[in-house]
C-alpha cells in the first residue's frame, strides 16, 4: 500500500503541482510585509500568562487560594406589608497572600432603588403604538422604590464605617485584614420586597388576586461578600442587570421567621423539621426518603387549598445549615403544594423536591420532580457526583433563576388545567436548566459578572445533553417523538443568529452588559459551540473525559476562561486554539461551499498542459515517462477513454505496476477508474472541519471527514482529489447540518435549484 500511496502522489503532483509551481514562478512587485493572523495560530496574545495560581494545563496551582465568607442570619419576613428584615454576622477569612485594607460587599437590591442608574442604562423612545397599561407602568406610575435600607454595620458594638456606592458598599476596617486572618462584623438592613411578575426581577413575590396570597421566591436578599481573587483583585463592578453574580463559598446559618401557615424551603439542611413540619408531615417524607420510582406528597393540593383560606397571626421560624454554597435562597408561601422523592446518584440518596401552588397543576405534580431527579442523575454522569443532599424545584410565573439546592421555574397550565406540549416542554427545560446551574456556577464557581456564557453556555450545553437523556428514561414525555424537542444546543438552530446583522451580534467573550442579544450570546451560541465541539471536532469520548476532567478541577473553586480553554486540551490532546479564537473571540460564521468539480482522465499521450508543467521542472515528455489527465473540456480529450479502466488508459502505468508489485501484491491493488478533483470555497469566516457526503451511480455513498487543518495553509480555497471505481452522482458538504453552516445553497454538487412557491407556480400553470 506505501507504494501505491507513493504512485498516487507522483500522479497528482503531476495534476496539481503545476498549479503552485506557476503562482510561486510569477514576478510580482514587492508587498509589504503583515502580522500574523492565521486562524491556526496559538493564543498567546488572548490568554492570560500561566503563574503559581493556575497554570498552563488549565489546572488550579500550587498557590492558587480563595477567600471563604460565613454567614449567621436571622430573617424576618413581614407576610402583609411584604418587608423582609435581617440581621447577619459575617466572618470572612481572607486566605489570600495579601493584605486587605478593606472589604466590600453587594448590595444588588439597590438596582430597584427609584434613583438606580442601572434604571436609565438604556435608550428609549415614544412607541407609535402602546398598551394603556404599558403607558401607564412607563410614565404615570410612581415606580416601585427598593434597595436595601442599611440600618447598622458593626463589629462588637461599634459602628463601621461604610461608603455606599450604587450596588456595592465599601466597609473600612480600622487595621488591615492580614494574610491568613478572618474579620467578623455584623450588618441589619430592611427592604421592601418587590413583585417580580410586574417587573421581571429574580426575586420577590407574585400576587393572587383570588384568594389574596403571595408567593415567595427570595433572593440577593441579604448583603453578600464581593470576591477577591488572584485575577481581578476585588470584583466589584457594579450590578446592572444582566451580569449576574460573583461569589465566594462559605458556610451558612439561616432562621427565617415567616407566617407559622406558610410552607417553605431553601438552601441547606432543614435543622428543626419536626418543630415546623405537622405529624403527616414527618410521616410521608419518612416515605419519600425511600421513593425512588415516584413523588410522595408532603403537602396535599387540598391541603394547600385550605391553608389558602386563612391568614395565620402566628409565625415559625425555620431553621437551616448549608456548608460550602456560594448563596443562600428560599421560597415560601400558604398557597405551596410541596412533594418529594429520592434518587440514587452514583450511589448515593439526594431528595429531589418541588415547591408549587395549585396553579401550576397537573403539570407540575406529574413532571416537576420527574425532571429534577433525572437532571441530578444526567449532570452527575457528566461531571461529578452531585454533593449536596437535595435539589428543590419552585413553581414562579415568568421565572427562571438559580441558587444552590434552589431555584425558581415557569410553566403554568391555564385555568381550566390544560397546557400546550410548548408549556410542558418549556417548563421541563427550565427545570434542567436551573437544577443544572447547582454545577455551573454553584459549584464550578465562575464570574457570572464578568463571564455570563461560563455559566449560562456551559449549562445549556449540558442542558441539551440531559435533555436528550430525559427523554431516554421517560419516553412518555416526548411521546409520539422520540427525541426531545430542545430549544437550543442543536448547530442549525443558532444559524439565524450568525447570519445576521454584524451591528447587533457580539463576540461571545463579552461582558453580559454589552451584548444586544444575552439569549443567543450568552446561552445559545456557546451551547451549540461546545455541542460542535463534542460531536463533529473532538468525538464523544475524548470530550467527555476533558469536560469531566475541567469540571472536577474546579469543583468548589473560581475558573476562568483561561481555565476552561486550557483543561479541555490539556485532558483531550487536541488544539483547540482556532476553535475558541473563531467561536468565543469573533462573530464570525460558518459558510463552506463546493466551487467546482472536475472528472480526470488519465493517458500516456503528452498534453499541452503536461508538456508546460514539465518544462518548467527542466526536462521533457520524451526524458520523462509521465502520466497525463485530461478533463472532458481539453482538446487532447475522446470519448474512447470515459471507457477504458486505469491500466488500460496508461501503458505506463501498467508496466510500473508489472515491475514493482508481485502478482500477489496486484491482485490487492486499488485501480480507481474516476478521479475527481473538488473544489471547496470558505466564504465565512470560521475554520472548520470538511464533512463531505459522496453518492455513487449505484446508489451507494459513503461520509468523508477531511481535518480543519486542511484550511490552514489557505483560508480561502482549497481542492481534493477523490479516486473512486464507481462514477460520483452527487457531493454534500455537511450532509447532518453539524456546523452551523449558514449558508447551504452552496453545500452541493450538482447545485440545488431551490425553486420558489411563484417559480413553482408559473411552471405548473404552464404544464
Amino acid at each position: 500500500m506505501k507504494r501505491l500511496n507513493m504512485l498516487c502522489s507522483v500522479f497528482l503532483m503531476f495534476v496539481f503541482a503545476g498549479v503552485s509551481a506557476q503562482d510561486t514562478e510569477q514576478k510580482e512587485p514587492r508587498q509589504e510585509g503583515h502580522t500574523n493572523q492565521n486562524k491556526f495560530r496559538q493564543m498567546y496574545q488572548e490568554l492570560a500568562t500561566p503563574n503559581q495560581y493556575r497554570t498552563a494545563s488549565g489546572a488550579p496551582g500550587p498557590a492558587y487560594y480563595q477567600n471563604e465568607a460565613d454567614y449567621k442570619m436571622d430573617i424576618v419576613l413581614d407576610d402583609k406589608n411584604s418587608v423582609l428584615t435581617g440581621e447577619e454576622t459575617i466572618t470572612y477569612h481572607n486566605n489570600s497572600p495579601e493584605n486587605l485594607e478593606y472589604l466590600w460587599v453587594q448590595l444588588d437590591q439597590n438596582i430597584r432603588k427609584k434613583d438606580a442608574p442601572a434604571l436609565q442604562k438604556d435608550g428609549d423612545g415614544m412607541s407609535p403604538a402602546n398598551t394603556a397599561a404599558r403607558f401607564a407602568s412607563t410614565y404615570l406610575e410612581e415606580p416601585f422604590d427598593g434597595g436595601f435600607n442599611i440600618k447598622e454595620v458593626s463589629k462588637d458594638g461599634s459602628a463601621l464605617k461604610y461608603k455606599i456606592h450604587q450596588t456595592m458598599m465599601r466597609v473600612d476596617m480600622a487595621q488591615p485584614l492580614k494574610s491568613g486572618e478572618s474579620y467578623t462584623f455584623k450588618i441589619k438592613w430592611s427592604y421592601n420586597v418587590n413583585n417580580h411578575v410586574t417587573n421581571r426581577a429574580r426575586s420577590g413575590y407574585e400576587f393572587f388576586d383570588k384568594d389574596g396570597n403571595k408567593a415567595y421566591v427570595i433572593a440577593q436578599f441579604f448583603p453578600r461578600m464581593a470576591v477577591y481573587n488572584d485575577v481581578e483583585g476585588w470584583q466589584n463592578y457594579q450590578f446592572w442587570g444582566n451580569g449576574e453574580f460573583a461569589l465566594p463559598f462559605g458556610d451558612y446559618e439561616v432562621n427565617i421567621t415567616v407566617p407559622a401557615d406558610h410552607v417553605m424551603e431553601a438552601t441547606g439542611e432543614l435543622q428543626n423539621r419536626k418543630e415546623v413540619y405537622s405529624k403527616d408531615m414527618m410521616k410521608r417524607y419518612e416515605e419519600a426518603k425511600k421513593s425512588y420510582e415516584k413523588p410522595v406528597m408532603i403537602v396535599t393540593q387540598e391541603e394547600a387549598e385550605e391553608a389558602e383560606k386563612g391568614f395565620s397571626n402566628k409565625t415559625k421560624t425555620w431553621t437551616y445549615k448549608a456548608d460550602m454554597v456560594r448563596d443562600f435562597a428560599f421560597s415560601t408561601s400558604r398557597k405551596f403544594i410541596l412533594d418529594m422523592m429520592a434518587v440514587d446518584v452514583m450511589g448515593k440518596d439526594v431528595m429531589a423536591v418541588s415547591l408549587y401552588p395549585k396553579e401550576g397543576n397537573p403539570l407540575w405534580e406529574e413532571w416537576s420532580t420527574k425532571v429534577v431527579a433525572s437532571t441530578l442523575k444526567s449532570y452527575s454522569d457528566h461531571t461529578f457526583q452531585y454533593p449536596y443532599h437535595k435539589a428543590v424545584s419552585v413553581h414562579a410565573k415568568n421565572q427562571g433563576m438559580e441558587y444552590p439546592m434552589i431555584c425558581w421555574n415557569y410553566g403554568r397550565p391555564d385555568e381550566n388545567g390544560d397546557y400546550s406540549d410548548r408549556t410542558k416542554f418549556g417548563m421541563m427545560s427550565v427545570i434542567i436548566h436551573e437544577v443544572g446551574h447547582n454545577f455551573f456556577p454553584m459549584i464550578v464557581n465562575s464570574d457570572e459578572r464578568q463571564w455570563g456564557w461560563m455559566d449560562e453556555g456551559i449549562n445549556t450545553f449540558v442542558q441539551y445533553v440531559a435533555e436528550q437523556e430525559f427523554a431516554e428514561a421517560y419516553p412518555e414525555a416526548v411521546a409520539p417523538n422520540s427525541k426531545y424537542p430542545s430549544r437550543r444546543g442543536e448547530p442549525s438552530k443558532i444559524v439565524p443568529y450568525m447570519k445576521g446583522n454584524q451591528d447587533y451580534i457580539s463576540p461571545i467573550m463579552s461582558n453580559p452588559e454589552q451584548v444586544h442579544q444575552l439569549g443567543n450570546n450568552a446561552y445559545g451560541k456557546p451551547a451549540t459551540a461546545l455541542n460542535i465541539l463534542r460531536e463533529t471536532v473532538m468525538g464523544r469520548e475524548l470530550f467527555d473525559y476533558a469536560f469531566a476532567t475541567y469540571s472536577n478541577r474546579w469543583m468548589f473553586k473560581h475558573p476562568t476562561p483561561e481555565d476552561f480553554f486550557r483543561t479541555m486540551e490539556d485532558a483531550s490532546s487536541i488544539d483547540l486554539d482556532w476553535f475558541w479564537r473563531g467561536w468565543f473571540y469573533t462573530t464570525d460564521n460558518v459558510d463552506i461551499g463546493i466551487k467546482e468539480v472536475n472528472k480526470y482522465y488519465v493517458t500516456d499521450t503528452p498534453t499541452k498542459a503536461g508538456r508546460e508543467m514539465l518544462q518548467r521542472y527542466g526536462t521533457t515528455p520524451e526524458e520523462t515517462k509521465a502520466l497525463y489527465v485530461v478533463t472532458e473540456d481539453d482538446e487532447e480529450f475522446n470519448e474512447d477513454m470515459k471507457n477504458k479502466s486505469l491500466m488500460e488508459s496508461s501503458e505506463t502505468l501498467q508496466a510500473y505496476v508489472m515491475d514493482n508489485f508481485s502478482e500477489e501484491e496486484r491482485k490487492n491493488l486499488q485501480t480507481p477508474k474516476y478521479f475527481y478533483q473538488v473544489v471547496f470555497e470558505k466564504p465565512g469566516g470560521l475554520v472548520m472541519p470538511l464533512i463531505v457526503e459522496v453518492s455513487y451511480a449505484d446508489g451507494s455513498s459513503e461520509k468523508i471527514t477531511y481535518p480543519v487543518q486542511i484550511w490552514r495553509k489557505n483560508d480561502k480555497v482549497i481542492s481534493k482529489v477523490i479516486p473512486s471505481n464507481k462514477e460520483i452522482t452527487s457531493i454534500t458538504i455537511d450532509p447532518d447540518l453539524e456546523t452551523a453552516d449558514v449558508d447551504t445553497s452552496n453545500n452541493s454538487w450538482p447545485k440545488n435549484e431551490n425553486k420558489n412557491e411563484f417559480d413553482e407556480f408559473k411552471e405548473s400553470s404552464q404544464d
